[in-house]
């Protein structure tokens, strides 16, 4: 029997009820933008985030460019982002015309190392952008004393990391402000795109709500010069869904992931490392190692799925190829090593345990 690396059509139905009856009520409502659903499910993402403020948006890359253009960054500031992330944590900087500074992580958790933030600062820095990478938090009262040190503003990039605590405090609720992906993969996705942004900050969020709907709170004025970037009614009705479930979730793939360090105790990989004071939520379960082209091999030849994340470091994209970077061999060794086994709720001690016996063969 084969194990995909993700199954979504398993993975939605198991609230495949509660998913059409949020669809049949924005059918039956009749009212397909920025309605009852969007404001129901901001209110009730909000306080699972424990903040005051959520506002919906069409995807985790809005949310996050939308939050820099609102705290006013923009052209020859810089922003200290992960030098190993997904690219639409950089493209987000670039959106506003800011400047990408990569910081290298902890080899272990794969998170920005808070101890290497300082010498990125320069005068022209002027936020943060830590990246709850896979899942796992990251060590955010070391970020924020930096940050409080120079003045700067901390924005999470939480989109692989709903429900994640960090010293008993959501991922959403550790910064000025956070940005999240509902994208179908997530461990709360929708069935298309979408996003949110999460904040304490009253006047942040006046200003997003804003922005994200072409700059007007009055139909035909327009404050600002905002765009289209609205989460919609039926993607709402289909997390509103979800995000009940969410912590069962969560629970159920940490027990998966305590099955892979379990039975790749002792394999020739590296596992992941979880910080002290992390509770993640594991998005995705990621050994490295130097043999990745074998056991990719060996895993596809027994049916098994895999991917990398990311195969290319952000500053070696064609993208960014223009810049002149510094070395990060962190990154760039990681590029080579990184390898996503399956990971998701639905997954048996059975499954997991095949995997690492496929992942173990390869001496």
């Amino acid at each position: 029997m084969n194990i995909p690396f993700l199954d979504l059509k398993r993975l939605n139905a198991a609230h495949d009820e509660a998913i059409r009856a949020g669809i049949e009520r924005v059918l039956a409502s009749g009212w397909y933008i920025l309605g009852a659903e969007v404001e129901a499910f901001e209110r009730e993402f909000a306080a699972y985030c424990e903040v005051k403020h959520c506002i919906g948006v069409a995807d985790g890359l809005d949310a996050l460019s939308l939050t820099l253009r609102a705290l006013g960054i923009g052209p020859g500031d810089e922003v200290l982002v992960p030098s190993n992330t997904f690219i639409a944590t950089w493209l987000a900087v670039s959106s506003v015309g800011a400047i990408p500074v990569p910081v290298e992580p902890r080899p272990g958790t794969h998170n920005m190392d808070p101890e290497r933030i300082e010498d990125a600062v320069t005068a022209r820095t002027k936020a943060i952008m830590p990246v709850h990478l896979y899942g796992q938090p990251c060590e955010m009262e070391a970020i924020n004393a930096v940050a409080q040190r120079h003045g700067l503003k901390v924005v999470e990039d939480a989109a692989q990391a709903h429900g994640a605590r960090w010293q008993g405090r959501r991922a959403g609720s550790l910064g000025i402000a956070a940005g999240f992906s509902f994208y179908p993969g997530k461990n709360l996705g929708a069935l298309g795109d979408g996003g949110a942004v999460t904040t304490n900050d009253d006047t942040l969020a006046a200003k997003l709500r804003l922005l994200r709907n072409y700059g007007s709170t009055q139909k035909y004025r327009h404050e600002v010069q905002g765009v289209n970037s609205r989460l919609d009614e039926i993607q709402a009705a289909v997390l509103r869904a979800k995000l009940s479930a969410l912590d069962a979730d969560n629970v159920a793939r940490a027990r998966v992931a305590a099955w892979y360090d379990e039975a790749l105790t002792g394999a020739d990989v590296i596992r992941p490392v979880v910080a002290p004071g992390a509770e993640p939520v594991w998005h995705l379960y990621v050994i490295r190692t130097p043999r990745r082209a074998a056991v990719q091999a060996a895993l596809t030849a027994a049916g098994i799925g895999h991917l990398v994340h990311y195969p290319l470091a952000c500053h070696q994209q064609p993208a960014y190829a223009a810049l002149a970077w510094p070395s990060l061999p962190i990154a760039e060794a990681f590029q080579h090593e990184v390898l996503s086994l399956p990971m998701a709720p639905y997954l048996t001690r059975d499954d997991v345990f095949r995997v690492a016996e496929v992942v173990r063969s390869v001496g």
